[in-house]
Order: C-alpha cells, then structure tokens, then sequence
C-alpha cells in the first residue's frame, strides 16, 4: 500500500511539475516572443493529459489481461526515461513531442487503484481507495509548487533530472515490494461494446465518470489564473508566485489530511452519502471565493474545499469498485481516469477562457453551479437508487437471522 501511495504521488508530481516552469524552459530552449511562449506552455501541459485520456482505457484493458503489477512497472519506467529525457530537450518541438509520449506511457494511476480495489477485503476498500486517492489528488495539485521550488533552488533542467530520478525509485520499489495475486479471467479480447454490455450498471457508471470529470475540472479551473488573481489580492509583488503556488497547493494538503478518514466514514455510512455531502459542500465553498479580499482568505478557502473534495474520489472508486465485475474493474478505472485528465485539461481552458471573456470571480460561480447541478443529479440518479438497494440487502439480512433463530428455537 505504501509503495503504490509513493508510486501515484510521484506519478501525478510528474503529470503536474512542469506547469510553472514551462515558458521559463521554453525560453531557455530559444522561444522569445512572449505570445509564442503562452501558446506553446498550453500545447506542452495540455497534450499530456488529453492523450493519457486516450490511453488510460487501453492499458486499464492490458491490467485486467496480464497483471497490474507489469503495468506499474511499465509506466514508472517509462515516465522516468522520458522526463530525465525532457532535461535534454535541444528545442521545444521535441519538448511537446516528449510530453506526448508521456501521456500514452502513463497508467500508473490506473494500475494501482485497480490492484488496491481488487486485492482489498470489501469491508476496508473506502480506507484504502481514500488513502490511495490522497496519492493523486496531493501529486498533482502539489506538482506545480514542488515543481517551482525545485527550479529556484537548484535550476530548471534539474526540475526534469529529480523528478526521473524519484520515478526511478518508484520502478525499483514496485519491483522489489509490490506483490500482487492475479488470475487472468477470460482470453477473449473483448471490443469496446462488449465491455460496456458487461457492464451491469450503465446509467450508474456514467454517473460516477461524468462526477469524476466534474471534480477535476472544479479544482483545476482557478489554475490558468490563480496567480493573476493573487496578483488582484495583494499589494506585495516580490513573493506572488510562491503565494499563488501555496492557494493552489492548499487543497492538495488538505486532502492528504482527510481523505483517509473520508474513505473510513464511506466504509460505515455508504459512499453515496459522503460523495453527495462532499459535492453540495464543495460547491457551496467556490461562492465565497469570488469575495476574498487577501490571498489568506483564498488560501484557507481552498483548504476547506480540499477537505469536501477528499470525500469525492475514493467514494467514486469505492462505488465503481462496488458495482463493476472484477474482470472488468481495470478497463473500467481507465475511463474514469479518462474523465479525470479531460476534467483537468477542460478545467485549465474554462478557467482560462471564463476570465478572459467575463473576470476571475465568475470562475467561482460557474464552477460552484457545475457542482450542485451535478449534486442533484446524483441524488436524482444514484443516491436514492443504492439507498434502496442497501435497505432492501439490509432486510434481507434481518430477516434471514431472524428465521435462523427460531429454527434454533425450534431445534430444527
């Protein structure tokens, strides 16, 4: 469990460290005119997740075909060669070209959560899906800070180097300790109807993708324009980047915190109640966002929306877990983790283009809106529907204990 939380953290740092160094190395590779350097900073950080969106289905397929394990190892190894190649870059064509074959050689994500959902005990999968989630939400939304620090402390190229670095150890740590049981269900190579055919629950699996998506494009929304609007909030201009990267990272931390104990709660209550709890509270937090009158305020409002978003991912992953066959939970988790990285890419362009066209402080309303519509829609769809099927299992229960003593009553 330990070695996969490190593997996802590192894993996603990597997706994510690059955001604020990119158009300093793309100056550094010979790029000057600044709307070249905006231009081409979007096209290096934004290609990595469409084309992982892409290609996580595919290798959640080859997780459920020959182990999850071969998967960790194929993408920590993968990604390490190619970021410490990216310190390498001679000119930014093969800087986006490296980004890109970074998103089709990712699957970390994908592997691990499968390998953690299955080889958990049913009772204790919100817990460990919770702590794992805490991996990929804290990686990627502490990515950039890490990923700035690094570049003030020791320079841009060693930003790509130490990151590599770190994937390096995590190849070698998932080799050495991740152990996996797998059975290989079925040799057929099923098409992409088939598997949604398999699937026993459609309408709640788009449910779960569409909330995913949602989640991700609400945290990473603010990120085109987090430090502008710190910019707007404050009077001291020599230390703007590192409060803008300590208002987005706060809900990184904040995650970290509570979502194990989330997962926890999910385990006792249901994980329909925690994620329609978390979405109304999340989307309630962006309002008062658009009213902060200091970059503190934005700060401590962003970790309190950290600790509503913890509850979201691992009740999606212990809800998919809870109604998908164990022979498809892969390919499943893949477009779920689809819907994450198009949720992060979309929320960088609706954060970016909501701005330009109306302010930053609309950012909020929109993104609080897309929250508790979708709240609704969960509670219209999902919600009452698995309440129901837990009542009904409940009852069921009851009354099978109660037939089984009054045959022992009887001595039957």
């Amino acid at each position: 469990m330990l070695v996969c939380w490190f593997g996802m953290f590192v894993t996603s740092v990597g997706m994510s460290q690059i955001a604020p160094v990119l158009p300093l190395y793309i100056k550094h590779l010979g790029i000057d005119n600044s709307a070249s350097i905006a231009q081409l900073s979007g096209l290096a950080f934004g290609v990595t997740y469409i084309i992982s969106a892409l290609f996580s289905p595919l290798w959640g397929l080859a997780a459920d075909r020959v182990g999850r394990k071969p998967m960790l190892l194929r993408a920590s190894l993968g990604m390490a060669v190619v970021i410490c190649s990216m310190g390498l870059a001679q000119n930014v064509y093969e800087l986006v070209g490296l980004r890109l074959l970074q998103g089709i050689i990712t699957g970390y994500s994908t592997a691990c959560t499968t390998l953690i959902a299955t080889q958990t005990e049913k009772e204790h999968a919100g817990w460990a899906l919770g702590t794992l989630s805490t991996a990929s939400i804290a990686g990627g939304l502490l990515g950039p800070i890490i990923g700035g620090g690094i570049e003030e402390s020791l320079g841009l190229q060693n930003v790509f180097f130490l990151t590599g670095a770190l994937l390096l150890i995590v190849f070698l740590t998932t080799m050495f300790f991740v152990k996996e049981s797998f059975t290989r269900q079925g040799k057929e190579m099923l098409q992409m109807r088939d598997i949604w055919q398999r699937i026993p629950d459609k309408s709640l699996t788009v449910v779960l993708s569409v909330t995913y998506f949602i989640i991700t494009l609400a945290l990473y929304s603010i990120e085109p324009v987090v430090t502008i609007y710190v910019t707007q909030l404050t009077t001291d201009m020599t230390h703007v980047a590192l409060l803008a990267g300590m208002a987005f990272s706060a809900s990184g931390l904040a995650s970290i915190i509570a979502a194990p104990r989330l997962g926890k709660l999910s385990d006792k209550i249901g994980a329909q109640k925690v994620m329609l709890i978390a979405l109304v509270v999340a989307g309630v937090i962006f309002l008062p966002q658009a009213f902060v009158q200091n970059p503190w305020q934005l700060m401590g409002l962003r970790f309190l929306l950290g600790l509503a978003v913890a509850g979201l991912n691992p009740s999606v992953n212990v809800l998919i877990k809870k109604i998908t066959p164990s022979a498809l939970t892969g390919r499943v988790f893949g477009f779920t983790i689809s819907a994450g990285y198009l949720g992060v890419f979309g929320g960088s362009v609706l954060g970016g283009q909501v701005a330009a066209w109306w302010g930053i402080r609309y950012i909020f309303f929109i993104t609080s809106a897309l929250l508790l519509l979708n709240a609704v829609w969960v509670y219209a769809t999902m919600f009452r529907k698995l309440n129901r099927q837990e009542e009904a299992i409940s009852q069921n229960e009851r009354s099978e204990g109660i037939t089984a003593c009054n045959r022992s009553n009887r001595g039957d």
